[in-house]
């Protein structure tokens, strides 16, 4: 490939490297916009700016051009009211899709001569997702970054060669914004501007493509059923995973249909990549990356994607190798006081993982009258065979019999909450303050809606019945099976937000049937249609091609 070091970027000009595609764009094209951004940011005199974009290539000429104007970026993980207000006063000026604030065409101007970046005065500045407690900012130069892309070059640009960079996570952090974008942008491959989150979209893509290589997170590849075109996409070059461990089911379902297990990718936005794995449990650190540890077996990195002489200290536990790979052994800044005794979450949480029911699991403590224990898991598939045949009592039994062989019994989780798979941010992560609220949450009583589409005067819905539903408790202990009364209301309720003007009062019922049982982990197709003229709500639910319940709800005749 044709090696553009990051801070050459903007003073060279290749008009035949293409960028990106749908729209194309060429290295000459981005270069221009960026110089021309920069023209602009210093007409303002703008010195900070927050940078929120969708579009990977808008995003690299935003960094660009910021860098080449002498502004620092500021990159918010989202632009949610409460992340605005906390990072109002990093920036100047906020360059987002968001209605109301600046757009990058609003600030072109015209260009600046084409320049060397200086890699120790251009800076960007990360927000973490908070994973582990409240959210902070990472300030990164760009020798660090550049450090990075040529890390990432060395280890595997031969392989991936002309591959398109196709991606799931956003660019908003630093493994979305090094892989999508920067990695990609020095190397000359090609890289879509958008990230696709569902894994029908991302094979869709990859069809497009001879060669082809996806940035994903767990929480995608977890998702990644069998319904998938498995043959077609074996000739993807390589699947890149950060953000959170992936679990050992996911990562051997994909070697078996790709032929290849995950690359998982072991770093933090403070430190970089730190390490790869590829299948197994060992970590292979890159190349310059220095490992230590200190008195209490935490981790300390030196690494060329850290601030020259900077030691980082993490709270990661690890075992180190002869053969200088390591074993992470969890997190010791999550060990908890119960009654006096510590007590080691990530224990507890590899404990849990190892049963055959649980894909894994995140725990953390409530307090109920006194400070206990709670766990959030996600169910592999023999979970959820086993909980929709023997009932969610027997299964937290099994799990908390299992448990007490690890720990004493003060330590057992008084509290359980099921899921399908832990809800992940788009990093792959489970912020910790997101943890807390589900533990704390009572048990679930409405769907997961998947997808709402209308058709005419019908609408149609994907929904997911949660496998930790409370319409389960007594319906039946042993054998969960979904209440028609609660897939009535489920249909006047869901009808309510998606129609407008529906009568608000329930009448009766017609033609009311119930074929099929719905269970803990089906996904129902809702069909809903609303006649005005006789006020009669009809509803149909299906589980594939099986029929589960139909009727007429009668509701209030209009005045």
């Amino acid at each position: 490939m044709n090696w553009i070091a990051l801070e050459h970027l903007l003073d060279q000009s290749l008009q035949a490297r293409p960028v990106t595609l749908s729209p194309a764009l060429d290295h000459a094209e981005l270069r221009l916009q960026a110089l021309r951004l920069a023209s602009g940011l210093q007409a303002r005199g703008v010195r900070r700016v927050a940078v929120h974009l969708e579009d990977a290539a808008e995003l690299a000429v935003a960094l660009l051009g910021a860098w080449r104007a002498g502004v620092s970026v500021l990159l918010p993980a989202d632009l949610q009211p409460a992340s605005r207000a906390r990072l109002q006063d990093q920036a100047e000026l906020w360059l987002t899709d968001h209605e109301g604030d600046t757009r990058l065409e609003q600030l072109f101007g015209e260009p600046l001569d084409g320049a060397e970046l200086d890699l120790d005065q251009c800076h960007l500045v990360l927000c973490t997702s908070g994973s582990s407690g409240e959210p902070k900012l990472i300030d990164k130069r760009l020798r660090q970054l550049a450090n990075e892309t040529q890390i990432l070059e060395a280890q595997w640009g031969a392989e991936l060669g002309d591959a398109c960079i196709i991606g799931s996570v956003v660019a908003q952090h630093i493994y979305g914004l090094l892989f999508r974008v920067l990695w990609p942008l020095c190397a000359g491959r090609v890289f879509l501007r958008r990230a696709l989150p569902f894994p029908e979209d991302i094979q869709q893509a990859s069809r497009d493509h001879q060669h082809y290589c996806w940035v994903a997170s767990p929480a995608l590849l977890k998702r990644m059923g069998d319904n998938l075109d498995w043959p077609a996409l074996q000739s993807v070059r390589r699947v890149f995973s950060s953000g959170g461990p992936l679990p050992a089911e996911a990562a051997s379902r994909l070697r078996q249909h790709l032929g290849q297990a995950p690359t998982e990718i072991y770093g933090s936005s403070e430190t970089g990549g730190i390490a790869w794995r590829q299948g197994g449990h060992l970590w292979q650190p890159f190349e310059a990356v220095e490992l230590d540890q200190d008195e209490t077996g935490a981790l300390r990195i030196a690494s060329p994607c850290l601030p020259p002489n900077h030691i980082e200290q993490t709270a990661d536990a690890a075992q180190i190798h002869s053969d200088g790979r390591f074993e992470l052994l969890g997190r010791l800044d999550r060990i908890v006081k119960l009654e006096e005794k510590r007590i080691s979450l990530p224990m507890l949480e590899k404990a849990l993982a190892e049963h055959p029911f649980v894909s894994e699991a995140r725990l953390g403590v409530v307090e109920e009258g006194r400070a206990s224990l709670a766990a959030l898991v996600a169910l592999s598939e023999d979970g959820l065979h086993a909980l929709r045949n023997g009932g969610r009592r027997a299964l937290t039994d099994s799990l908390r019999k299992h448990l007490a062989a690890h720990c004493e019994a003060l330590a057992l989780p008084r509290r359980w909450r099921l899921v399908r798979q832990l809800p992940c941010n788009a990093q792959g992560k489970l912020p910790q303050a997101q943890l807390d609220a589900l533990l704390r949450a009572p048990r679930t009583l409405q769907p997961e809606r998947l997808r709402t589409h209308q058709n005419g005067d019908e609408w149609q819905l994907e929904l997911e019945i949660p496998v930790d539903l409370a319409h389960f408790s007594g319906h039946f202990p042993q054998t969960p099976v979904l209440p028609g009364v609660v897939q009535i209301d489920w249909a006047i309720s869901l009808a309510g937000e998606l129609i407008a003007d529906l009568p608000p009062s329930f009448q009766g019922m017609e033609v009311l049937k119930f074929q099929q049982l719905a269970r803990p982990g089906d996904r129902l197709q809702l069909t809903l249609r609303f006649d005005a003229e006789r006020s009669k709500l009809h509803f149909a639910y299906r589980n594939g091609e099986d029929a589960c319940s139909s009727g007429r709800i009668l509701l209030d005749q209009p005045a």
